[in-house]
């Protein structure tokens, strides 16, 4: 056996050597070499729209980009590491109408205007992304979408949403998506694994626990609701999902009314939960805000430890769930 350094060598003594009387074992568990702690910095950005729905979808737009650019380096500057959007970001929510004018708002990700714009912008401020977009794959195939950005730039892939709804009082997305068909990837940051749910995903916990099984540590949940529909859930479903993966979340909602719907006020109250469950930092309700919190990932480990829901779980009782 060789030893790489002399430390490791008046640590260890070869084979058939007689053990100096100075060898102190107790260096082979020095505390010196203990893990930092895995603090992440996340911020999570609510806004209202910029301009009225009348106007030009080009105009709305670039006014919602340009309005996201001010508030994401707003992020950057307190220190985020992690920055995410709400959904469909850059314009309103369109879903409240069935027009197909809403079709040319769509661009192909990553290589659309947007995510392309978000990508240099990521690269110039060392951030990672998570960036709600109107996806088109090909014409007449479109999703709700979100790319993921890694702090150089990097496109690292996207999500798309599993689960359209198509309910009053005017969230009729069947008619502008298909359903995600990506499945729940897990992206590695280098120094944090993160996952995305969008909006109505967070009605359902097995892609919650798939996004757990696939190693995330972060689930981002950008989303776009109102009160007096979702409201006495905003607190109490995706919690539960932290509670029962032993991950953080990160739940985004708009902020404002938006003419000519009306569909009801989106109220905002971004918040982050951590793997107990406990909302640990939230934002206002009628507010355009930059919520920034650290992350202590070192809180999954220790709540896991107490909580073997993985252990425990027995998916070959499960078929039910996944029968047609």
């Amino acid at each position: 056996m060789r030893f790489a350094t002399a430390e490791m060598r008046a640590i260890w003594p070869l084979p058939n050597e007689r053990v100096s009387d100075n060898f102190n074992i107790n260096l082979l568990f020095d505390d010196g070499d203990q893990k930092m702690p895995r603090i992440v910095r996340c911020s999570i950005i609510q806004a209202s729209i910029a301009t009225p729905t009348t106007e030009p979808l080009t105009t709305q737009k670039k006014a919602m980009v340009e309005k996201h650019v001010e508030l994401i380096r707003k992020a950057a500057a307190e220190g985020a590491q992690i920055v995410c959007l709400q959904e469909i970001f850059n314009g309103p929510y369109f879903c409240a109408e069935q027009s197909t004018k809403w079709y040319e708002a769509t661009e192909p990700v990553p290589s659309g205007p947007t995510v392309s714009l978000m990508r240099s912008l990521a690269k110039e401020l060392r951030i990672a992304m998570v960036v709600p977009v109107y996806e088109v794959e090909q014409e007449g195939v479109f999703y709700n979408c979100a790319a993921v950005i890694q702090n150089d730039g990097t496109f690292l892939g996207k999500y798309r949403k599993t689960h359209i709804p198509h309910l009053a009082p005017g969230f009729w997305e069947k008619f502008y998506f298909r359903p995600g068909n990506l499945g729940y990837p897990v992206f590695d940051l280098g120094f944090a694994k993160i996952g995305v749910y969008i909006c109505y995903d967070r009605h359902f916990p097995e892609g919650a626990r798939c996004l757990g099984l696939n190693g995330a540590e972060i689930v981002f949940n950008p989303s776009a609701t109102v009160a007096g529909l979702s409201e006495y859930l905003w607190t109490l479903e995706q919690p539960a999902h932290a509670v029962a993966n032993g991950y953080f979340i990160a739940a985004i909602n708009r902020v404002g009314t938006e003419a000519p719907w009306n569909i009801g006020e989106f109220y905002g109250s971004s918040y982050f939960a951590n793997p107990r469950g406990q909302v640990i930092a939230q934002a206002s309700r009628d507010k355009d805000e930059v919520l920034t919190k650290d992350l202590d990932l070192d809180e999954i480990a220790e709540v896991r430890r107490i909580w073997q829901f993985y252990r425990d779980r027995r998916p070959d009782l499960y078929g039910p769930l996944v029968a047609s």
